[in-house]
């Protein structure tokens, strides 16, 4: 088994490659062979140590990851050798509330990553994935998809003609923008780059603001849509969370979802009462509602979006990349044989 692992201590330089006998699956679990892996924001802040400063190391990190099934342990039955697959994230959140049990579940910390050529996971923490996808389209859905479909159609309920407003252009908010055309939403954008303006557009995004240009972008949410956006897929984190409250109408909806600019905001709490403005916290989803979202990618053919696909060889690179935040949606590793 080919690996990566974060050893010694945190940061990008102790991510270190190592190779290890292949593991066998034990009863009730699958070995799939992983074919290629997908980077979230997530997955730099644990390889940094700014996600649990606390967990062991060793660690394999990346919580994504696609193959097929190699082997089965006794007494599996919903896999079998030969199917394509993916790990979800909270490998114990089957269905129903999120629970303790599921929340010390997940891939890539506290569990091991699917940064590796071979990983043994339990046959309940499996989706098979379309036919349709590419491999390395399909490794982009358990974290990025999952999230954007869970905070527009599980918890934002967003119906047709609705306003969403997304938060720049990286996995979670691209995939928002797909997710909320094939719900006939309108879409306000706000980016950073004016070089991706055409290709959110292309995506069907309704206006794209400049934050720039329009430093106080929240205002221009509010003109644009006649009073503020219906759902907000709040990505930011720390320094945009207190102007989507301002961006949000009256008895809007605010994701929380990523704190791509800090953990730690100080809140206008009466914009919160005064709009009547509900706050949900999205963590990712179930396995119920990761195969609700392919039940709605198959029948709509929807194509995910992939800046870059990097070698197993030059995994330290794809961080790279993350980090430096100019990627539009998925970045994403492939292993060969």
């Amino acid at each position: 088994m080919r690996a990566y692992e974060i050893q010694g201590s945190f940061g990008l330089s102790n991510l270190k490659r190592v190779d290890a006998p292949d593991p066998e699956p034990g009863p009730g679990e699958v070995l799939v062979r992983v074919r290629a892996c997908s980077l979230n924001f997530r997955d730099l802040m644990m390889v940094r140590g700014e996600y649990n400063p606390r967990q062991p190391l060793p660690l394999v990190p990346l919580s994504d990851g696609v193959g097929e099934v190699a082997a089965v342990g006794a007494g599996v039955t919903r896999v079998r050798t030969g199917d394509r697959v993916a790990g979800i994230f909270a490998q114990r959140w089957l269905a129903g509330p999120f629970t303790p049990e599921a929340r010390a579940s997940t891939l890539g910390g506290p569990l091991p990553g699917m940064l590796r050529s071979h990983a043994v996971l339990g046959e309940d923490g499996l989706v098979k994935v379309h036919d349709y996808l590419s491999t390395e389209e399909a490794a982009t859905l358990p974290c990025a998809a999952l999230t954007a479909w869970h905070a527009l159609a599980e918890e934002g309920a967003v119906r047709p003609g609705e306003w969403v407003l997304l938060l720049g252009s990286g996995g979670v908010s691209v995939f928002g923008l797909q997710l909320a055309k094939l719900f006939s939403a309108r879409v306000v954008v706000v980016t950073g780059s004016p070089d991706k303006v055409a290709r959110l557009r292309e995506l069907g995004a309704d206006a794209v603001i400049d934050r720039r240009a329009e430093p106080d972008w929240e205002r221009k949410v509010q003109k644009l849509t006649g009073g503020g956006a219906d759902v907000v897929l709040e990505v930011g984190g720390a320094d945009t969370l207190a102007r989507s409250l301002q961006a949000v109408r009256l008895s809007g909806r605010i994701m929380v979802i990523g704190v791509l600019s800090g953990v730690e905001a100080r809140l206008p709490v009466t914009s919160i009462l005064m709009k009547n403005v509900r706050l949900q916290g999205v963590f990712v989803g179930s396995r119920e509602m990761f195969e609700n979202l392919n039940r709605a990618l198959a029948a709509s053919r929807l194509r995910p979006v992939i800046d870059r696909v990097f070698d197993f060889e030059q995994a330290p690179e794809a961080f790279e990349a993350l980090a430096a935040g100019r990627h539009f949606g998925k970045l994403v590793i492939r292993i060969a044989d």
